[in-house]
């Protein structure tokens, strides 16, 4: 993690005083969003370069996908009702 990624973490987790999470689940999307991209490139050590480029032809395979209208998306409460629905 390079100095700029070190001070975006630490200006998210620096106002934490609890330990329990709900600090950080009190953050806005946004904000958890980035914390949890943060927190998971912290983790990564090595860059599997094949996965890496099999993600990115997945990536524009769906937004080709998005924008010449084959597919529609579903609003995260439809999905969530779904499935709770099962």
């Amino acid at each position: 993690m390079d100095t700029h990624e070190q001070k975006k973490v630490a200006r998210y987790v620096r106002p934490f005083k609890s330990r329990d999470g709900k600090d950080a689940l009190a953050l806005p999307t946004e904000a958890r969003a980035a914390l949890a991209g943060l927190l998971l490139q912290s983790l990564e050590t090595e860059v599997d370069e094949d996965a890496e480029a099999s993600w990115a032809t997945e990536v524009n395979c769906r937004v080709a996908e998005l924008d010449n209208g084959a597919v529609k998306t579903i609003p995260s409460a439809e999905v969530r009702r779904r499935l709770a629905a099962r």
